[in-house]
């Protein structure tokens, strides 16, 4: 009976006896320990529970880890239904699954909520299959169940087995077919080594997860130990042989086709009749998913616990690429912003292996409609591409702008509520093509950082406002200042003279009408003292340009004082001289356009201007290109050209150079006059132009000549050209660089290239620093009437 059950075993199992060659098959009427000594140790070192239960859902069979998960001893478990074990929603989905294996056959995979004897709820994974007899009717069910919230349980539940199936080892053909079907039900690879390692089994479930099948392995050595892992698995195989078993054991193997997962081994030895080691029953559980799941869900955790500490955009955005490029494992990351006014992708941050791409793809922008991040923009969807030479798609321009060569990319949309403000990017993936994985886990990181995103770039902006605010504050208090003193000397001169003038006229005769005129004089005089001291108001009326505002209290200026000048003389002479002088300031009402060669009228206005700057050591250099000819005024051109030549040469010091450049533009011609100065901070370039303002201390000209390095000026000249500009339609455009040894405003510039102590030879003077005021004028072809 013995040898006849042997027999059945090893037809069933298709296992050999470690001391018999794999090809030998031996006699079924002989019967030896060694088989039933395998089976054995398969069911005893198996920790989730093995059941049967009848068409009732009654226990009829089940093994002592099932007791243990169920907190129930054998007696109290055996002949009673599934369903008194757990309460009634879990009882009626376990008889719905039931039901349906029954009518439809196959196997199913559920999840029961049991409760135990000291009211705690535990949730089992459990498998479940029909159960036939020889002639095919149904009989039950078979199934493993699985403790899933205490695996620590589960492997004490595994060693605590060996007990039970010694009891259930029977020599029976039915416990031989049901461990048979234990064993290929079995959801971990299991599989047996002779002694000298080679292949005796292997179930199903190895097959499944490595790819290999008995067949392919029988009689041989599994080839999937990593090198980098034989040392720890030849300690492994000591421990085990040393302690028989062994739990618990976390190591890596390969599959078939060349993936590497984290194992956990769980293992133990059989032995022949003679009481001698024969083999070894190992039983795998891949939890490289797990692993996995572990390190995204600790990475989120740090990325979210750690995003709020940086402040500024580039921190937090660099932050999150390193993140990227180190969860996914590839080459680069990159956080792709949109510019929605000029509907343009633009690489806000970028971090690859090699540093140089990263700043290269910086300075890339590419359309909207273009690439990857094009179509993620257009559906809104994630899009994984592992060949962008087959994808229609891709954008190869960004390749060859930053020198680079993308083979795979994955891009999901940053949304926030509102909007989509970008792609979240990750490129060339390195230990192959990307995954669904993959993809999962950059939209749950896109999802985590929009927010943090859109609030950096707000706080950004906010932070720039506020920069400009505070740049504007300071530049009205010199405002202010300069028109204060502007106002003052000329009033305080009229003052002084009104005052000699009685004196004069008191000499010369006691009493008269003059006394009136004279009082009539100072009334007036106090009325502009008084306007100066609005000026303050008028400056923060948000309502009122401050050009329109200087040409209003100009003009008020100017009746003032020929009324003054009409009544203290009686002379006309007077009122004329201080009409043109205002008209040669701000330009005649009445003056008008005409057409003029801009490059004769240029290149006649340096000569004349020229021997005013002869004590400065200041090369002029002049291009001048014929062009169409400009509708403008004559003298307000003679004003752009004096004002713009006299600018640069006050800003550059000796040994320094002026060049005067007339051109043919895309749109008309062009005056450029280009200095290597100084150059203008970028704070005070916002403002030149958009407000009365100079670049110097406003008292610094009284101290110095016309032209003379850093004169200064009375601060006219930029307005009245804006003002002209905006009256007869041509541009003035500015670009400066702040010199790089002296960038703040109180910085001091010795006066004289050769004085500077930061330059080695004075011709590097030119590209530390300069200015380049562009004027581009309307072709005469095509005049712009002049408006008042």
């Amino acid at each position: 009976m013995a040898s006849g059950r042997t027999r059945k075993m090893d037809s069933v199992a298709g296992l050999r006896p470690a001391a018999t060659p794999s090809s030998a098959v031996p006699p079924r009427k002989k019967t030896t320990r060694v088989q039933e000594e395998r089976y054995r140790v398969l069911i005893e070192d198996v920790a989730d529970g093995f059941y049967e239960v009848d068409l009732r859902g009654n226990f009829k069979f089940f093994n002592d880890a099932l007791c243990r998960i169920f907190g129930h001893p054998r007696r109290a478990i055996q002949d009673r239904n599934y369903a008194e074990f757990m309460d009634a929603e879990n009882a009626r989905i376990a008889f719905e699954a039931f039901n349906r294996i029954f009518r439809e056959g196959g196997s199913v995979e559920m999840t029961w909520e049991i409760i135990r004897p000291d009211s705690e709820r535990r949730f089992l994974e459990i498998s479940a299959k029909l159960i036939t007899d020889a002639r095919g009717r149904k009989t039950g069910f078979r199934g493993i169940a699985r403790d899933i919230t205490d695996r620590h349980l589960a492997q004490k539940a595994l060693q605590a087995s060996q007990t039970c199936a010694l009891e259930l080892s029977e020599t029976s053909r039915q416990a031989e077919q049901r461990y048979r079907a234990f064993l290929n039900f079995l959801p971990d690879p299991v599989f047996v080594f002779n002694q000298d390692s080679t292949v005796s089994y292997l179930n199903p479930a190895f097959e499944r997860v490595f790819g290999w099948s008995l067949e392919e392995l029988q009689g041989k050595i599994i080839p999937f130990v990593p090198e980098d892992c034989r040392a720890q698995t030849r300690e492994g195989l000591a421990r085990l042989y040393r302690e028989k078993v062994i739990h618990n054991f976390e190591t890596r193997r390969l599959t078939k086709d060349g993936r590497l997962l984290d194992i956990v081994i769980d293992g133990a030895i059989f032995y022949d009749e003679a009481g001698r080691p024969a083999g070894q029953v190992i039983t795998l559980r891949d939890v490289t998913q797990d692993k996995h799941t572990a390190r995204v869900n600790q990475a989120l955790f740090r990325i979210a616990r750690a995003l709020y500490q940086f402040r500024t955009l580039d921190a937090r955005l660099e932050f999150i690429t390193r993140e990227v490029r180190q969860l996914l494992d590839v080459e680069g990351a990159s956080v792709i912003l949109l510019d929605e006014d000029r509907k343009e992708f633009f690489f806000r941050e970028s971090v690859f292996d090699n540093l140089d791409t990263g700043q290269r793809m910086k300075e890339i922008r590419f359309p909207v409609d273009k690439g990857v991040a094009g179509e993620v923009y257009r559906s809104g969807k994630p899009l994984m591409v592992n060949d962008t030479s087959q994808d229609p798609f891709f954008f190869a321009r960004v390749d060859e702008k930053a020198g680079y060569r993308t083979r795979s990319v994955l891009d999901v949309p940053l949304v926030t509520q509102e909007r989509m403000i970008g792609v979240l990017c990750a490129v060339n993936k390195k230990d192959g093509p990307f995954t669904e994985s993959d993809l999962a886990l950059l939209s749950t990181l896109a999802n985590l950082v929009s927010l943090p995103i859109e609030n950096a770039g707000i706080n950004e902006a906010l932070e720039r406002s506020l920069q400009a605010v505070k740049s504007l504050n300071r530049a009205k208090d010199r405002v202010i200042h300069h028109l204060s003193h502007e106002l003052k000397t000329p009033l305080s001169v009229l003052s002084a003279s009104l005052n000699l003038m009685a004196k004069q006229l008191a000499a010369l005769s006691s009493g008269g009408r003059w006394e009136t005129t004279l009082d009539r004089a100072r009334r007036n005089l106090q009325r502009l003292l008084d306007m100066q001291y609005q000026i303050e108001d008028l400056l923060q009326e948000k309502d009122v340009t401050p050009h329109r505002m200087l040409s209003v209290l100009l003009d008020q200026c100017t009746d003032e004082l020929e009324a003054l000048a009409a009544e203290a003389f009686g002379e006309e002479s007077v009122t004329d001289r201080l009409r043109r002088r205002i008209d040669w300031l701000f330009g005649p009402r009445d003056a008008r356009p005409e057409n003029i060669n801009l490059m004769r009228f240029t290149g006649e206005s340096v000569k004349i201007l020229k021997p005013q700057f002869e004590h400065r050591r200041v090369r002029l250099e002049t291009r001048l290109e014929d062009t169409p000819p400009v509708f403008v005024p004559a003298d307000v051109l003679g004003k752009v050209v004096e004002g713009l030549v006299r600018n640069a040469v006050e800003n550059t010091p000796d040994g320094g150079e002026v060049r005067v450049i007339v051109r043919r533009g895309n749109a008309g011609p062009e005056l450029e006059i280009r200095d290597s100065g100084v150059g203008i901070t970028v704070e005070n370039q916002q403002l030149i132009f958009g407000n009365f303002f100079t670049a110097y201390e406003p008292l610094q000209y009284s101290t110095r000549r016309p032209y003379d390095f850093k004169a200064g000026g009375k601060g006219f000249d930029l307005l009245r050209m804006q003002m002209f500009a905006e009256r007869y339609g041509f541009k003035i455009l500015m670009n400066s660089t702040r010199c790089r040894f002296i960038p703040n405003d109180k910085d001091e510039c010795p006066g004289d290239v050769g004085g500077c102590g930061h330059l080695s030879h004075p011709d590097q003077c030119s590209e530390t620093g300069g200015t380049i005021v562009t004027v581009r004028f309307a072709a005469a072809a095509d005049p712009v009437p002049a408006t008042s």
